[in-house]
């Protein structure tokens, strides 16, 4: 069993270089192989999921050279389930993706990079999950970086380009910031595996300790878009194209929350700095959703919710109690699947619509029954409604602050119940606006949006004329699929109206729609299996034993 750990990461890169051999020759092989291989993934996900909660933590030493010479590759309770829920995610994203039609946009380019870096995408998320030691999760995060930059700017649009240029920057500096806390901790221990690493860090005076951990947890809280240092992802995430958009929301933030569930846990044991990060949970909670109350854009207002709920699984680390590992397990899992799944109704209703700006839209409910259903269940998730799945995780992070009793165990407590309010609210108004009141006078004829205008780097050639934003500009629609098809000019976007829907984009929408209503109907499995990711975490005894031995 232990011979499966490394294929998660080694199928995807394998299919990469495959992928990338067929290029746009053979396109329909090239899907297949994508989809294959992330079915595959999630089928061993699954299994790795089940083996390491009935034996133990899996570890494979890759070269077979111990630590800290070699590679090891680990899967517990935790990383098992995070594999499994990722990999269902990704696959549906895919699926979402080839229905949009994203692939064959491709053509224009001499190879065809959305399938090689998606895959590539998959790997290093995997990588990350499975990483036994400091390098290997940096070398994770790296991989993740090349391909999401990739995945950002497909098509070179110019917001595209700006927003993928501010991601790199910060991923840059957390990579430097990275690499100094990686050789910081190298030269005081002389390792850099989680297993040793556990026991040698506790030899360590107080202060370097301290500087260890406050640099690691910078890392990850810029990975996981923790405020204050969330400030780049609401210009980033709306500008690309709507799956990619729902795949980095939906997990590239979570990679940075399991990074510090892992190193809070098995490295820093103590809670050392738990009052800092429960008072970031909170700036975050409360800024993220008053950002989201002030938003009129629909895939904005998402990712200012993104923000706040982060808050909440930071709040259970913050914590340090097994109810609040526990609880903030739970809340990722759901977190992962139901904000994917709202991201990729925003693609829908931008394909429907022709915008996700709130203002100019209304009348889906009548319009798109189906889409409007799509949207209420993940929405109502979101908001934490009994007794989905949200309220679950909620509810298990706040009975832990009740029982811990502290002066930020309370206010977190309160904030967490002040916050999934105003996500109810703010949900409200997304379904009040987009769904339930008449058409606003002027709306755009249903449609598929095809380009944007605004998304061309033309501020050179519009002239004083030519105003941004007034309807004025000219309309230079890319394609014209068969069908029913008319140019329409809607604020500078070329729409090409249809009356239905790639059934591929609301089939792989379903799917995640599904996925999350199962946490609630397994509600009972999953609580106790997290409860027991959260009783190992604790132990650390465990890990430790499977990667050294004894």
């Amino acid at each position: 069993m232990n011979a499966l750990v490394p294929l998660p990461v080694l199928l995807p890169l394998c299919a990469t270089g495959l992928s990338l051999a067929f290029g746009t020759r053979l396109k329909q092989l090239q899907r297949l192989i994508s989809v294959a291989v992330l079915t595959a993934v999630l089928g061993l996900s699954a299994t790795l999921m089940i083996a390491a909660d009935m034996r133990g933590p899996l570890t494979v030493h890759l070269g077979d050279f111990a630590p800290p010479l070699g590679i090891t590759l680990v899967a517990d309770r935790l990383s098992g389930l995070m594999l499994t829920v990722s990999s269902a995610v990704t696959l549906c994203v895919l699926v979402y993706s080839l229905g949009q039609g994203m692939a064959d946009r491709e053509e224009e380019t001499p190879v065809a990079v959305f399938h090689p870096a998606y895959l590539i995408l998959v790997a290093g998320v995997s990588c990350t999950f499975l990483a036994g030691d400091l390098v290997n999760l940096y070398v994770g995060f790296e991989i993740m970086l090349v391909a999401s930059f990739v995945l950002l700017t497909l098509g070179g649009t110019g917001p595209r380009i700006r927003a993928g240029s501010t991601y790199v920057i910060i991923s840059l500096f957390s990579s430097m910031l990275f690499l100094t806390a990686i050789a910081m901790t190298y030269a005081a221990t002389g390792t850099a595996n989680f297993a040793q690493l556990a026991g040698r860090l506790t030899g360590l005076p107080l202060g370097v300790q301290t500087l260890i951990q406050a640099m690691l947890l910078t890392v990850f809280a810029i990975k996981a878009a923790v405020f204050p240092l969330a400030a780049w992802l609401p210009d980033s995430y709306p500008t690309a194209p709507a799956p990619v958009t729902a795949v980095f929301a939906g997990l590239l933030t979570k990679v940075g929350v399991y990074c510090m569930l892992r190193t809070e846990t098995l490295l820093f044991p103590g809670n050392r700095l738990g009052d800092l990060l429960m008072a970031a949970a909170l700036a975050s909670m409360v800024v993220g959703i008053l950002g989201a109350v002030a938003q009129t854009d629909l895939k904005r207002l998402l990712s200012f919710t993104l923000i706040s709920h982060i808050g909440y699984m930071v709040f259970g680390i913050g914590l340090a109690t097994r109810d609040a590992y526990g609880g903030a397990i739970v809340y990722v899992a759901h977190h992962i699947t139901v904000q994917t799944t709202l991201f990729l109704v925003a693609g829908l209703i931008e394909r429907r619509s022709g915008t996700t700006e709130l203002t100019r839209i209304g009348g889906l409910a009548k319009a798109a029954p189906l889409l409007a259903a799509l949207f209420f269940v993940p929405a109502m998730n979101l908001a934490g409604i009994p007794p989905l799945s949200g309220f679950i995780g909620k509810l298990g992070l706040m009975r832990a602050g009740v029982a811990d009793g502290g002066v930020w165990a309370w206010i977190l407590v309160i904030g967490s119940a002040v916050t999934s309010l105003l996500t109810l609210y703010v949900m409200a108004k997304v379904w009040n606006l987009a769904f339930w009141r008449a058409a606003p006078p002027g709306q755009a004829a249903t449609g598929t949006v095809l380009e944007a205008d605004s998304d061309e780097d033309d501020d050179g050639d519009e002239g004083p004329d030519r105003i941004p934003g007034t309807g004025d500009e000219p309309v230079r629609p890319r394609h014209q699929p068969a069908g029913r098809a008319v140019a329409a000019t809607l604020h500078g976007h070329a729409v090409t109206t249809t009356t239905k829907l790639p059934l591929p984009m609301t089939g792989a929408t379903a799917a995640t729609v599904a996925l999350g209503l199962a946490f609630t109907v397994f509600a009972g499995p999953l609580t106790s299996y997290t409860d027991r990711a959260a009783a190992e975490l604790i132990a650390r005894a465990p890990y430790v034993q499977a990667v050294l031995g004894r």
